[in-house]
């Protein structure tokens, strides 16, 4: 029987093997009517506008241009769908809470985002990224109730974790989780990230690979 570090490398291995394996654009749904029907387990990424959501999927996958990354926030109107390795299916979800986007195409985008995570089957987690720099704020706990009211499992991630000093990253990701032990659908682990400079990306795909179908299916 494997020790537990032996365990932990194994996770390590298959995490990188799937995390590495081919990854393509299955499809971009501005509508309910456009997604596309259930097969693979799905991962989905949320957060504010601007958050890195794209250069975190890209980064995750180990691709530049998967995601298209805007430097306009708010721009990411569609639900947008990646097949990983024939395992995996991962989800860019729109933006939120950005100000200058109207009202009623932002009530569009939630009520887009909400009406998939009702009727999903496959979708096994939500990543809810939170800007390190920045903390939860309302528009995240407006989306968390959002993820609870569709009974839907979620996990907090720390974007742009190298703004921060070690000390500070600690006591952020202390704080959240502290937040999050309140709400049962909220899974315990919080991670921190950085697209940049790769930090906490083995973590979070060794978070994820469970979630996959098993290799020895494929």
């Amino acid at each position: 029987m494997a020790d537990g570090s032996e365990a932990l490398s194994e996770s390590a291995a298959a995490a990188e093997k799937l995390f590495a394996a081919p990854c393509h654009f299955i499809a971009a749904a501005e509508t309910v009517e456009a997604v596309p029907a259930p097969g693979l387990p799905e991962i989905a990424f949320a957060g504010r506008s601007n958050v890195g959501k794209s250069s975190l999927v890209n980064a995750l996958v180990g691709r530049r241009k998967l995601a298209r990354v805007s430097r306009t926030p708010g721009r990411t109107q569609s639900l947008l769908f990646f097949e990983l390795g024939r395992r995996l299916v991962l989800v860019d979800l729109p933006g939120y809470g950005y100000a200058q986007v109207g009202r009623e195409r932002s009530r569009a985008w939630g009520a887009l985002v909400m009406d998939y995570m009702a009727d999903r089957p496959t979708l096994r987690r939500v990543c809810l990224l939170v800007d390190a720099a920045v903390g939860l704020k309302d528009f995240d706990r407006e989306a968390m109730a959002l993820f609870e009211k569709a009974a839907v499992s979620y996990q907090a991630v720390l974007t742009k974790s190298d703004k921060l000093a070690p000390s500070d990253l600690t006591r952020v990701q202390a704080a959240i989780a502290a937040e999050l032990l309140r709400r049962p659908a909220a899974h315990p682990e919080v991670l921190a990230v950085s697209a940049l400079t790769g930090a906490g990306m083995a973590d979070l795909r060794r978070a994820l690979v469970d979630l996959a179908v098993p290799a020895r299916l494929r």
